[in-house]
């Protein structure tokens, strides 16, 4: 069993709603417009259906619906790499206000409506009334047989948009070829004039540093000496007065403690002064003018100077442009180079190719089974004798789906030639090929509960208890809902609700409650005869029950 609760709150026409639910198979039933698929609606909501305001109940502010589902194996395993809190059940919650505003919870923690469809497509596997209509769309027959086939299209996608693409620069650089190589020889010229200054990334910097010291080395000069002359040359040096300070205050520190602290400061004060002397010196010694490397510093300058300005950039921005223009000279190269990008072509078509093809073996060998399962599930539902094959046929050009288009041909009866299935005249033949399908596919799946939306529309008498028992059989190992107007189908269901509506002040209200004995059978006898119940009736309904052992 999957789902073990809903519950709803102003929902459509439904004031408040609280439904535990069985294993098994449970039918929906009751009048036109009582709201049989009401329940449907919620369940696609509260797993990620679109929000829609005309979902909540005239007159109220908002609509809350809740679904709580049996925690799998699978179920925690998601929960988890989502960063859910798992649990000993799953509880689903979804609400809509009047301004279309939705909010989602998963457990209690908020959620996305695009977590809750990740959910809902392991919990649920929905079949609509009008499934028969994606029979005829090509990508909803490509997909039946690629789930047959166990097999997506994702790996084959990836692979086919490499190859368009690797195409398509291919394409450009073919188009390109004269204004590439106008621009790749601009590129060439300008960095060919901007290597002859081959400026280094530190060097703007470390040049402008030189040449100020060099067109003011005599004003350095004269600054040093001068600074030598008071430390340490003249008579009343600074050298020689902290000296003679020092000498005073030791000879008299034995007697003022005093003096002895500042004999320390005046002793580290006189050794820095004598390093300042030591390196006025060494700087003398060795600092000359030099007009010779000035003027070398001046035209190195005026080169870069001269590139800042013919480029229209600040002149320690010319390493970096140096480096730009020979990565896009390397772009423009690879560009240009048609033997590399037609060999991109060929790898990614080959790596297509390899996909396609594997993608393709797995459609052949799925296409019979699938035909066969489907042509089995149709003598039951009277359409004896009919067939239905499953036609692989190659493309016209490779697509990114693969490289054939599936078709779906079917006969109705024995000797009749199988046809396209949107070429099937007849909605009951249509109807009931959908449901064949439904019900072979849902054997095939992971979901625990299966519904189905009055899949039975357009098939009656001896094929409509075929499909209660179907659906009766598909209880026995999941769990089953279908909404259903067919007596022979509901009298096959191991639990049975009505759905009904009532007139509550100016609103209209439906409900839902369960129905045995007496009450099941009074309803299968509606189902049967319309308004007027006769006895006949109600025993023909009796025996509808007692033959499917209810």
């Amino acid at each position: 069993m999957s789902l073990k609760r809903i519950v709803l709150r102003d929902f459509v026409i439904v004031s408040e709603l609280d439904l535990e639910l069985s294993s098994g198979f449970t039918v929906l039933t009751g009048e036109t417009g009582a709201g049989k698929s009401i329940l449907i609606d919620a369940v696609q909501l509260v797993t990620g259906g679109r929000a829609d305001v005309n979902l909540i109940r005239e007159g109220a502010a908002r609509t809350d619906v809740s679904a709580e589902f049996e925690a799998t194996p699978a179920v925690l395993a998601w929960l988890e790499d989502a960063g859910f809190e798992p649990g000993d059940s799953l509880l689903l919650r979804r609400t809509i206000d009047t301004q279309g505003k939705s909010r989602a919870w998963i457990n209690g923690s908020p959620a996305t409506a695009t977590q809750l469809r990740a959910l809902g497509e392991q919990l649920l596997d929905i079949h609509g009334q009008h499934a028969w209509q994606s029979l005829t769309r090509p990508d909803a027959v490509r997909g039946l047989l690629d789930a047959y086939a166990k097999v997506t299209t994702d790996a084959v996608a990836t692979r086919w948009q490499q190859w368009r693409a690797a195409q398509d620069k291919l394409a450009q650089a073919q188009a390109s070829q004269a204004s590439l190589h106008n621009e790749r020889e601009r590129l060439t010229w300008q960095i060919s004039e901007l290597e002859k200054l081959s400026p280094a990334p530190d060097e703007w910097p470390s040049l402008n540093a030189e040449h100020a010291r060099l067109s003011n080395a005599q004003a350095l000069l004269e600054a040093a000496q001068s600074a030598l002359q008071v430390l340490d040359e003249s008579e009343m040096s600074a050298r020689s007065q902290v000296g003679s300070a020092l000498d005073s205050l030791q000879k008299q520190e034995h007697i003022e403690p005093v003096f002895k602290g500042l004999d320390e400061v005046l002793a580290s004060s006189l050794a820095q002064l004598e390093d300042a002397v030591h390196t006025l010196r060494a700087y003398l010694r060795k600092t000359e003018p030099d007009p010779d490397r000035l003027s070398v510093l001046d035209q190195r300058l005026g080169l870069w100077v001269s590139m800042a300005r013919r480029y229209k950039r600040a002149a320690e921005d010319l390493p970096e442009l140096l480096t730009s223009w020979k990565a896009q000279l390397q772009t423009l190269d690879a560009a240009a180079d048609l033997q590399v990008l037609e060999a991109a072509v060929a790898a990614t078509h080959q790596a297509y190719l390899q996909e396609a093809n594997q993608l393709t073996r797995a459609r052949q060998a799925a296409a019979p089974k699938l035909a066969q399962t489907i042509t089995q599930a149709m003598q039951g539902l009277g359409m004896q004798g009919g067939q239905f094959e499953v036609q692989v046929l190659a493309c016209a050009q490779p697509l990114q789906t693969g490289l054939e288009e599936i078709n779906f041909l079917v006969a109705g009866h024995t000797g009749s030639t199988p046809r396209p299935v949107n070429k099937v005249a007849s909605g009951g033949e249509l109807s009931r090929l959908a449901l064949a399908i439904a019900v072979t596919t849902s054997q095939l799946g992971t979901a625990q509960t299966l519904i189905f939306d009055e899949v039975d529309a357009g098939v009656g008498g001896a094929v409509a208890e075929t499909v209660g028992r179907l659906m009766c059989q598909l209880g026995s190992d999941r769990q089953v809902m279908a909404v259903t107007h067919l007596p022979q189908v509901a009298a096959c269901a191991d639990q049975h609700w009505v759905v009904s509506k009532q007139l509550a002040g100016n609103a209209t209200l439906s409900s839902v409650a369960a129905v045995r004995g007496e009450e099941r059978v009074s309803e299968l006898a509606r189902m049967l005869g319309g308004e007027r119940i006769l006895a006949s009736t109600l025993t023909h309904a009796r025996d509808m029950l007692s033959s499917q052992g209810a």
